[in-house]
């Protein structure tokens, strides 16, 4: 299976969770932080990606800097997806789960082009 058929499991399994909880919307904001968090601070994708830490060790820091801020049943999804060594899909995961609630929402996203500057009632 490819990074992006196993981040769509997640994702259903995310969006279930989430839909359980009534905060669809609020869990896409968490997990949308975390892949940010992922792909601009080094430090922290050095930390999730080192063999040297077991997964139960990242875990335990993961659960003491998110405890307090994230709900208890999305904070157990992650401790799942490290303790599967499936940590490195999170913004994987984040995108898909994204492309879930448009599918759910019956969202379509869309760019304009205009050939001149809008005036102002037509923005």
């Amino acid at each position: 299976m490819n990074d992006s058929t196993i981040g769509r499991n997640y994702a259903e399994t995310l969006l279930i969770l989430a839909k359980k909880q009534g905060e669809q919307e609020e869990w896409g904001a968490l997990i949308d932080d975390l892949a940010v968090a992922m792909r601009e601070d080094r430090t922290l994708r050095t930390f999730l990606e080192s063999p040297k830490l077991a997964a139960k060790q990242k875990i335990e820091i993961v659960g003491k800097a998110l405890g307090k801020k994230v709900p208890p049943v999305f904070l157990r999804f992650l401790e799942t997806v490290i303790s599967k060594r499936r940590q490195m899909l999170i913004p994987a995961i984040a995108t898909e789960y994204r492309a879930l609630i448009d599918e759910s929402e019956d969202r379509v996203h869309a760019n304009v082009t205009v050939a001149r500057e809008p005036v102002q009632g037509e923005k």
